[in-house]
């Protein structure tokens, strides 16, 4: 049998996000389906995160097993033949027998992106979250500082979560302002702020309930001090908003 890894890209906006579901358009339900239009039989496909609905991926690992003796190249080829436009692979190889693209991650980056007010243009919220309201990013960065590190993270953690335990552990918060954006080649003159968390793993929600509370801090709804009692509540309610999706990206899993 023959284990392939896949190096994915992919719009999130029009999708319930990356697990496969009933009557639903996910990422895995595309793979899954044309693998078994390819080979006929069904492989799962796992991917390294369970990206939710809605949220983009610069860089997704997944892999499958199959009977099939069609090259790495050829599936690839097959594969992106036949997705929607909208969802890419970009690398596809043999991988060894026991590799996990979740389990076997050292860490994982995910970046979220907030647009400024005013004027912008109209591609950028579909990738964005569009503040009405500026942020003070020097209290961002204080407020993050606390998060950094290994906590419990049940004050960030959605209801529904399917982890086993809540402690995950932190390695870096970045939080830097940009007055201009490029996309597909054209630069805009839009005030943007792109917070990139790199942690061993995440909950469910975690980076957008982060998100969404450093905000708050931005906001000066609270002091970022006031960040080490939230994380010690072990309590959801005393968090910030959860972030809308469309701003959320996977960016880059290390192994």
């Amino acid at each position: 049998m023959n284990h392939i890894k896949l190096i994915l890209q992919y719009d999130g906006t029009d999708y319930a996000g990356w697990q496969v579901q009933a009557n639903a358009a996910t990422i895995q339900g595309h793979l899954e389906d044309i693998i078994f239009t390819i080979t006929g039989e069904r492989s799962r496909v796992t991917g390294a995160g369970r990206t939710d609905a809605g949220v983009h991926a610069l860089e997704q690992v997944a892999a499958f097993r199959t009977n099939s003796n069609l090259s790495p190249e050829v599936f690839m080829r097959a594969l992106n033949a036949t997705l929607p436009p909208d969802i890419r692979v970009l690398n596809a190889a043999g991988c060894p027998e026991d590799f996990h693209p979740r389990y076997d991650a050292k860490n994982k980056t995910y970046t979220y992106l907030i647009s400024g007010m005013g004027a912008y243009s109209v591609f950028i919220p579909r990738y964005s979250w569009n503040m009405r309201c500026k942020l003070d990013t020097g209290s961002m960065k204080e407020a993050a500082f606390y998060l950094i590190g290994r906590h419990d993270y049940s004050s960030f953690r959605a209801s529904g979560c399917s982890s086993s335990h809540p402690v995950r552990e932190i390695s870096g918060i970045e939080i830097s302002e940009m007055d201009t954006i490029e996309f597909i080649g054209f630069s805009f003159d839009i005030p943007v702020i792109k917070i990139s968390i790199t942690a061993t793993a995440f909950l469910r929600h975690m980076v957008r309930n982060i998100v969404g509370t450093l905000v708050d801090a931005g906001r000066k709804k609270f002091t970022p001090s006031r960040i080490k009692q939230i994380l010690d509540a072990k309590d959801r309610r005393l968090a910030g908003r959860t972030a809308p999706a469309c701003g959320l990206y996977m960016e880059k899993i290390v192994y």
